[in-house]
């Protein structure tokens, strides 16, 4: 049985490996799609649907629709895009684990009706929640998190968000439920399995074909039916084996991987005591311990409380919240009281935020995965707490990963249409962020720089701000807020509003800052500052850094135009440039020919955001920098120089 498991996984792994290299992406161009509605989602700025494997996004909610309703669709389809930061969430190969091949702006829709009896069903269902108001059972019925974006943040701090995915306990909690009702009614037990069987098909239908709960309901029905003639771990390495021969992308499907390694665990290494809440606690660190390299690829943190935490939430959302979660969609009147409940699991979860342990690990690669579930599989057999030091220790090793680190790297992070630079000195000796970036309509702070950072194994960093216009700095009080910053460093000219607020926050934060200044010195690597003179522009006044990186000149002209370009060439006897990050996005007010050609650019690094209102980048300027390689955050995504030994290697994220 052991071989046959071998052949199994192996030749599983072999097939999603080749299918996935081999794959060639289906997407072509069109203007209308019809089909019926599979799935629907509700958003602030749109309602997304899904129909022939086909995300259709309605940004003006023009569309009136159900579950089922087959509908004729007009607009423009989209390539679904990729992460364009290093180590983030990539969207295609997301869609790609739901079998959805493109994304469509909706212009316009024809709507028919719906004659399926089961999107009926499930149409009565969802209306029913609409109107009873609690966006809990939305998540804990119909699997769809619908939670507020600030609380799930909690949950996810705490290590608890796990628990409002459908899965094992929720199903559980139903057939136990049924069993007991089935079981005063039948006789037969085999009559009772086969209306859970049915009634769990049903379920993952109605839940969108969600892999924790299709691995659930199979591994009952399964179960049901051989007994106990296959083993557990036979059955649901079955389960995961057959899921990923229907869809190799389901690989990318983190519900998928956390559901099937949790499981593998659990079954593998089964936690036997008399005692609940030991119980409770060893299961949850054995949770923590098996999925830790899943959460850190995830999150780039772990909360080392969790399982303490989860002595305390799993009994309230198993036996109170949940529960009560079913009682009030079958009598909405219990609302109110689901609400008060609510509302002191969410206080519970935020007061716990505050005294949380939140360790740092950056993003681990293929070896460093196999190294720890290597040592987890030989320590956990007669596990004593000296196995458990050393487990500790490898994961101390991992969380300060960056200290054995001899490279330096220059990251321009796409951050869409703005600046935001990070440095990286070697041995972790310092990390510089220029400029942060700044968006009205996105979280960039706490979405893209602070995960950025995180999977970096950056725990601290100075930030330089060029100059104070919000597409620079936007995102500066947030990274105060939620990260360690050691110092600001502001430019020479007039403070404006939103630099004066951000200095407010730094004196009550006691963070140190400057501005105007000459040099930064970071462990013998000197950051220059090219001052010469005031202008009446917040633009010119931006500061200008010119640095050498282990041999290779770097240039950061913020947001600096033609008229300080004369000036600098004036004041400076600048050398050639390997690397220059282009001012103001590219724009026709910096960039001049004589400029350009004096410096004599390497790499040129414009950072802009795909199709800008502002038009950037401008032809003329692209021409004057045809000396150069030119990179674009939106076409090449975050842009990385890493220098070791001499040697410089350029990686990029495109989308």
């Amino acid at each position: 049985m052991k071989r046959l498991r071998i052949i199994l996984l192996c030749s599983t792994f072999i097939y999603v490996l080749l299918f996935i290299n081999l794959y060639k992406y289906p997407y072509k161009e069109f203007t209308s799609i019809e089909g019926t509605i599979k799935d629907i989602t509700y958003y602030e700025n749109k309602v997304s649907f899904v129909i022939n494997n086909t995300l259709v996004n309605d940004y003006n909610f023009k569309s009136n629709i159900s579950l089922g309703d087959y509908v004729i669709v007009k607009g423009k389809s989209n390539l679904p895009s990729k992460n364009t930061n290093f180590n983030m969430f990539n969207y295609r190969n997301y869609l790609l684990s739901k079998k959805i091949y493109n994304t469509f702006t909706l212009d316009s829709i024809k709507i028919k009706n719906n004659t399926n009896i089961f999107y009926k069903i499930k149409n009565i269902v969802i209306n029913r929640l609409n109107k009873i108001d609690n966006h809990y059972l939305n998540t804990l019925i119909l699997a769809k998190n619908d939670l507020d974006d600030e609380i799930y943040s909690s949950y996810q701090l705490n290590g608890i968000s796990h628990l409002f995915c459908v899965s094992g306990m929720h199903i559980t909690f139903f057939i136990v439920v049924l069993s007991l009702m089935l079981n005063k009614i039948f006789k037969r037990k085999i009559v009772s399995n086969i209306l859970i069987s049915i009634f769990l098909v049903f379920f993952i239908f109605f839940t969108g074909m969600s892999p924790s709960v299709i691995r659930c309901s199979l591994f009952f029905i399964i179960r049901s039916i051989f007994n106990k003639r296959i083993s557990n771990i036979d059955i649901i390495l079955s389960i995961m084996c057959l899921l990923l021969f229907i869809n190799p992308f389901y690989i990318y499907n983190t519900g998928f991987i956390y559901s099937f390694t949790i499981s593998i665990g659990l079954i593998l290494f089964p936690i036997n005591s008399s005692n609940y809440i030991l119980s409770l606690f060893k299961t949850s660190l054995l949770c923590l311990l098996i999925s830790l390299p899943i959460t850190i690829n995830n999150n780039f943190s772990i909360n080392i409380l969790s399982p303490l935490l989860n002595i305390i939430f799993i009994p309230l959302l198993s036996f109170i919240l949940f529960p009560l979660s079913l009682l009030t969609f079958i009598i909405p009147y219990l609302n109110r009281y689901l609400l008060i409940v609510v509302k002191i699991f969410e206080t519970i979860s935020i007061f716990c935020n505050k005294y949380s342990i939140n360790v740092i690990i950056p993003h681990l690669n293929i070896i460093y995965i196999s190294i720890y579930y290597i040592l987890f599989f030989y320590l956990y057999k007669g596990f004593n707490i000296k196995k458990l030091f050393i487990l500790i220790i490898y994961i101390y090793i991992l969380s300060n990963i960056k200290f054995l680190d001899s490279s330096y790297k220059v990251t321009f992070i796409d951050v869409g249409q703005g600046d935001s630079i990070l440095i990286e000195y070697p041995y972790n000796k310092g990390n510089i962020l220029i400029d942060t970036g700044g968006s009205t309509s996105y979280d960039i702070g706490n979405k893209v720089l602070i995960p950025v950072l995180k999977s970096k194994g950056i725990k601290d960093v100075t930030i330089i701000l060029s100059h104070g216009d919000f597409d620079h700095m936007g995102e500066a009080t947030d990274l105060i807020n939620n990260y360690k910053v050691n110092k600001v460093v502001f430019n020479c000219g007039e403070v404006n509003e939103l630099e004066n607020n951000l200095i407010e926050k730094l004196d009550e934060k006691k963070i140190l800052y400057y501005s105007c200044i000459k040099d930064l010195n970071i462990d013998n690597d000197i950051l220059s500052f090219f001052y010469t003179k005031m202008y009446n522009d917040e633009n010119e006044n931006s500061n200008v850094i010119y640095t050498n990186i282990n041999g290779y000149k770097f240039m950061f002209m913020g947001d600096a135009g033609v008229e300080k370009e004369k000036d600098i060439l004036s004041n400076y006897n600048l050398p050639n440039i390997d690397v220059l990050k282009i001012g103001h996005h590219g724009s026709k007010t910096s960039s001049s020919k004589e400029f350009i050609n004096k410096l004599n650019p390497k790499y040129s690094i414009i950072s802009v955001g795909k199709n800008n209102r502002y038009g950037h980048p401008n032809k003329e300027v692209l021409n004057n920098l045809k000396v150069s390689k030119i990179y674009r955050t939106d076409q090449d995504g975050s842009i990385m120089f890493k220098i070791k030994n001499n040697k410089l290697k350029i990686e990029t994220c495109s989308p």
